[in-house]
C-alpha cells in the first residue's frame, strides 16, 4: 500500500472529562506509518485514542483526520479509522464470530450475505474457517484479541489504533500478535505505558498530564521517559493522600 494520504491534525485540542482537563492545548500533526504515545496512567493517552476515533469531540480546538472530522462524519471515519481496545470484551458485541466480524462490513454498505461471505473467505485464508459458527465466549483472551484484529482488517482501514495491544498476553500471543502488527500496511498509533513496545516506531510521543512534553525517535524519547520513570518511582509519590 502505498501511503499518499494526508495525516492527522489537532490544532489547540482540548478537552475536560468531569470537570478535569485531560488534554491540554494539543497541537501536533501525525503522519508517519508507526507513531507511539507513551505515557503513566493517567496521562490522557487513552482519551487522546478517544478522540482519533472519533469517539469524542474536543472542547476546544479541532481534529482533522484525512482532512475530515472523525466524530462529525462516522461514515468517513469507518473506512479511515479502526480501533483495538485493550480490552476485546469492551469491542465484541455479538455472539459467534461470524456476526462479529461481518458487523463492521454490514456498517460500510455490503448485504448481511456479501459480508458473511467475506468473513468466510477471509477465516479460510487464515486457516481459521471452522471460527465461523463458534460462540465468541468460548475463545481465550488471546484469540478474542485476535478475533477483534480480524474485525478491524476486514474493514481496510487506513491507520489503526491500538490501546495497550499486548497487555495481558501471554508471551507467544504478544509475539504472533507484534509479527502481525509488523506486517500490516496501516499506519498503526500505538499508546502504551511500556517504553519497550515502541522501540520500533518511527516516532514516539510523550504525555504527560495531557501535554505533550517530548515528541522525537525513539532513541531520544525512550531513554528520557525511562529516566524519568525511575527517577520517580525512587518516591513515595502516592504516600500523599491529601490530594
Amino acid at each position: 500500500m502505498t501511503d499518499t494520504r494526508p495525516g492527522i491534525q489537532l490544532r489547540s485540542v482540548s478537552l475536560r472529562l468531569g470537570g478535569r482537563l485531560v488534554l491540554d492545548d494539543l497541537t501536533v500533526d501525525l503522519d508517519e506509518p508507526r507513531i507511539g504515545v507513551l505515557g503513566r496512567n493517567g496521562s490522557g493517552k487513552t482519551t487522546l485514542l478517544r478522540l482519533l476515533a472519533g469517539l469524542i469531540a474536543p472542547d476546544v480546538g479541532t481534529l482533522r483526520v484525512e482532512g475530515f472530522d472523525p466524530f462529525a462524519d462516522r461514515k468517513a471515519a469507518l473506512s479511515a479509522l479502526g480501533i483495538l481496545f485493550q480490552n476485546p470484551d469492551h469491542q465484541i458485541l455479538f455472539p459467534t464470530v461470524e456476526e462479529e466480524l461481518a458487523f463492521g462490513l454490514v456498517q460500510q454498505g455490503l448485504s448481511q450475505a456479501a459480508a458473511l461471505d467475506r468473513v468466510l473467505g477471509v477465516l479460510t485464508d487464515e486457516g481459521r474457517a471452522h471460527w465461523a459458527k463458534v460462540p465468541v465466549t468460548t475463545l481465550s483472551q488471546g484469540q478474542r484479541h485476535y478475533l477483534c484484529l480480524l474485525a478491524v482488517l476486514l474493514m481496510q482501514p487506513r491507520t489503526i489504533l491500538l490501546d495497550e495491544p499486548l497487555a495481558g498476553l501471554d508471551l507467544p500471543t504478544q509475539a504472533r500478535l507484534a509479527r502481525r502488527f509488523a506486517a500490516l500496511p496501516q499506519r498503526l498509533i500505538t499508546i502504551t505505558h511500556d517504553p519497550a513496545s515502541l522501540t520500533g516506531t518511527d516516532r514516539v510521543l510523550w504525555l504527560e498530564a495531557g501535554r505533550i512534553v517530548a515528541d522525537g525517535p525513539p532513541s531520544q524519547v525512550l531513554p528520557a521517559f525511562t529516566a524519568e520513570m525511575a527517577r520517580q518511582g525512587e518516591r513515595d509519590a502516592d504516600a500523599d493522600l491529601s490530594g
